[in-house]
């Protein structure tokens, strides 16, 4: 465990123990954990020449570039609070973030995907009132054909040019604003991703990002020799708060891949030879049936993190990373705070998200009553430990997230065995009512998902005028495969009680699932769907 109780310290401690070891490769370029230090250094001078301070916001938008985490650190080294922006984000959600988080200066890449941002911002700031308390941006050029100009006012600087100006910018002072900070200062500011209501945003603190970050790679058995393939965004916590504190916490060395594409992502992982995956199940996917996969060596990976059905977190051992975790987490919880141990059964490894990390305890909860249940039952997870510290300017929805012993509402369905391991079993507002019997959909899920000639399952409760609610069952069927709504209905009654087999089933191609911008499945959705095509 490092010894350094905030994110600047441990920059130092890092820079002094693994000085020589790589500590990012981010394209052509290669800092070991000294220059690190060093170009991050370098960032906050130029960042507290623009008048960056202790407690402002600050937000960073771009892909995984080097630049990203050089503004991370030198934030941190001023002890400003990071906002990461989403680069998926709508025009009006980056807007909402940037003036409910009231961020007084933002680092930003010119273009990035379809994206202007210098556009883009530029009509944002048009409209009078807008957004306030923005004074400085920071503009990264996308690539060697990108042209920034100076900005005619004094508003807006180039990387470089922002650089040059905290030349004459003495250590001292980052020392002491660095010296200021203590464990509970807040470090990061992160936005939810609802589909329906405004995003939430999420204060994280100094010290638990260093300690969740080291607990998780612990349970992964990364070492300072560990190298991690990340092309999962660093705007999210899986990203920033979760792999970044794991690695950088142990030493390791995180290559970066500015956006996710599974051929460059082979190549990458191959002639870095990195031993943490850390992957989405439909990054494992693109990967597994890309067509060169078969012609590039991964037999350097080993472990990393992902979730998703046994199915799925199989398909990631299958690419390489046969000791992979199985995950569970929230942002509000610092990423996770249940990993299965990479030395557990693979078996087990495929079904359980693990016991919970220390310092954290976990409770499932009777839905109706609140009340601790008994291992085996399905209840709502609740949990104590290293959690946020407040939603942002929202004092109601903070105290409302927590119950009256103190446990954090999580809105999500568990289990745990009489070995403390918890099972996820899906979101509560997804729990199906039928016929008075509470029904996780997920648990129906995993059955489909058995079927040889399912690909993937989704279930939902729709209204019904005699159970109140009945299942209906959405399919994406493999490709070449032939299956009717009866073979699965009987195949479901084999392993399923009457009252969990569906009662409709509708087939759906993947390219017909409504997704949000950040690629999840919107399940509230899937009601649309059966409007045409539904099967008795």
């Amino acid at each position: 465990m490092p010894a350094s109780l905030t994110i600047p310290a441990l920059l130092e401690e890092q820079a002094m123990r693994f000085g020589e070891r790589e500590a990012v490769v981010a394209g052509a370029s290669r800092l070991t954990h000294a220059e690190l230090r060093r170009e991050a250094r370098h960032a906050a001078r130029g960042l507290r020449a623009l008048g960056v301070r202790r407690g402002d916001h600050v937000a960073i938008l771009m892909g995984n570039r080097l630049e990203w985490m050089l503004a991370f650190f030198a934030l941190q080294q001023l002890g400003a609070t990071v906002v990461a922006l989403n680069t998926w984000a709508t025009p009006r959600e980056m807007q909402y973030a940037l003036a409910h988080s009231d961020v007084s200066c933002l680092v930003a890449v010119d273009r990035f995907r379809r994206n202007d941002y210098r556009a883009v911002l530029a009509e944002m700031r048009s409209a009078a009132g807008v957004l306030p308390h923005l004074r400085r941006t920071v503009w990264v050029a996308a690539g060697d054909d990108s042209q920034i100009a100076t900005a005619a006012d004094d508003e807006a600087f180039t990387w470089d040019e922002m650089l040059a100006l905290g030349q004459d910018t003495p250590d001292g002072d980052l020392d002491a604003a660095a010296g200021e900070l203590g464990p509970d200062d807040v470090a990061m500011l992160l936005y939810t991703s609802g589909s329906t209501a405004a995003p939430k945003g999420i204060l994280l603190q100094h010290g638990h990002w260093i300690r969740n970050g080291f607990h998780i790679g612990e349970r992964q058995k990364v070492t300072e020799h560990d190298r991690l393939w990340l092309a999962v965004s660093l705007f999210w916590s899986f990203g920033s708060v979760n792999a970044m504190a794991n690695l950088f916490g142990h030493g390791g060395c995180i290559v970066l891949q500015e956006q996710f594409e599974p051929g460059e992502a082979l190549a990458l992982i191959e002639r870095e030879r990195c031993s943490i995956l850390y992957a989405t199940p439909n990054m494992v996917k693109a990967l597994a049936e890309h067509p060169e996969r078969a012609q590039r060596d991964l037999s350097s990976l080993r472990s990393g993190a992902t979730i998703g059905t046994p199915e799925q977190v199989m398909a990631a051992m299958r690419l390489g990373a046969a000791y992979i975790c199985n995950v569970y987490g929230l942002s509000e919880t610092y990423g996770n705070c249940c990993v299965i141990d990479a030395d557990e059964p693979q078996d087990v490894r495929l079904q359980s998200v693990g016991p919970p990390l220390p310092g954290v305890q976990l409770r499932i909860c009777h839905l109706e009553t609140g009340a601790a249940v008994a291992a085996g039952e399905v209840g709502e997870i609740r949990v104590q430990g290293p959690l946020f510290c407040a939603y942002y300017k929202d004092e109601e929805k903070t105290r409302d997230a927590f119950d009256a012993d103190g446990f954090f509402r999580t809105g999500d369905l568990g289990q745990v065995d009489d070995q403390g391991r918890l099972y996820y079993r899906g979101r509560l507002k997804e729990m199906v009512k039928s016929g008075g019997i509470n029904i996780t959909p997920m648990e129906v899920e995993e059955v489909l998902m058995r079927h040889p000639a399912v690909l993937a399952a989704y279930v939902i409760g729709v209204p019904d005028a005699v159970l109140d609610e009945m299942l209906a069952a959405f399919i994406v069927a493999r490709p070449g495969a032939v299956v009717s709504p009866a073979e699965l209905a009987v195949f479901c009654k084999r392993e399923l009680s009457a009252y969990k087999v569906p009662k409709l089933f509708r087939f759906v191609t993947e390219g017909e699932l409504p997704l949000t911008t950040t690629g999840k499945l919107q399940k509230v959705r899937l009601k649309d769907l059966l409007q045409e095509g539904t099967s008795p």
